[in-house]
């Protein structure tokens, strides 16, 4: 299964453009029910603005979007934010851009550009990660076929996300599903069939800089 990106970890900027303030937030949601709360949260938040417009997206597949101008003229503020979400394929998020009026109108283009801009901005603040299925590898080799393993690890940049040194070394390894097949017969081959392969669970997973995060 092909990779699909969701917001790990929520932001929030502000832009200003022509006095007017708009404040972006981003949050994970993995339904309705949460990206509703999250909008009545900031609607709470800054009870004092303009307008609260937002935009939100749950599924592997977008299957439930929505979108709110909330007072603003139709089509120019949560309709483009849903665009930014749907042409950055981003899954299960929501934005909320709340607007403090600073006295100048802006038009209904300036209005589409300052919302779409608002919402690229809360995107940047916030963490994006690549969700994946994958498969728990455990690999046992002798030292002699340790540099291999790694080399063929390394070329195909699949984590590893542990090393275990005894009298043998065995490798924790989180392998993407498409790979599994491809990854035993270079290992196998390239071993002449001295490793070990132990495969465990399948598991969604994401890889954060070095790190690998479950889920």
């Amino acid at each position: 299964m092909k990779g699909y990106k969701v917001v790990y970890q929520g932001g929030e900027c502000e832009i200003v453009e022509k006095k007017s303030r708009f404040i972006a937030a981003v949050r994970p949601v993995e339904s309705e029910e949460q990206a509703v709360a999250f909008i009545g949260e900031l609607k709470k938040k800054y009870w004092d603005a303009s307008h609260h417009c937002s935009a939100f997206t749950i599924g592997r597949n977008h299957e439930l979007t929505r979108c709110s101008d909330d007072g603003e003229p139709s089509g120019t503020a949560g309709r483009p934010m849903l665009d930014v979400l749907l042409r950055e394929d981003i899954h299960n998020a929501a934005v909320v851009v709340t607007r403090y009026f600073g006295g100048t109108l802006l038009g209904t283009g300036g209005l589409v550009r300052a919302y779409q801009k608002s919402t690229q901005e809360g995107l940047a603040a916030a963490v994006v990660i690549v969700k994946q299925q994958g498969v728990m590898l455990d690999i046992g080799t002798d030292y002699n076929g340790l540099g291999k393993i790694q080399y063929l690890l390394a070329q195909r940049q699949i984590a590893v996300m542990d090393t275990e040194y005894t009298d043998r070394v065995v490798i924790h390894a989180m392998v993407p599903a498409e790979k599994k097949e491809e990854l035993a017969k270079a290992v196998t081959e390239g071993t002449s069939g001295t490793a070990q392969l132990v495969w465990g669970k399948e598991t969604e997973f994401a890889q954060l800089g070095e790190q690998v995060q479950l889920f």
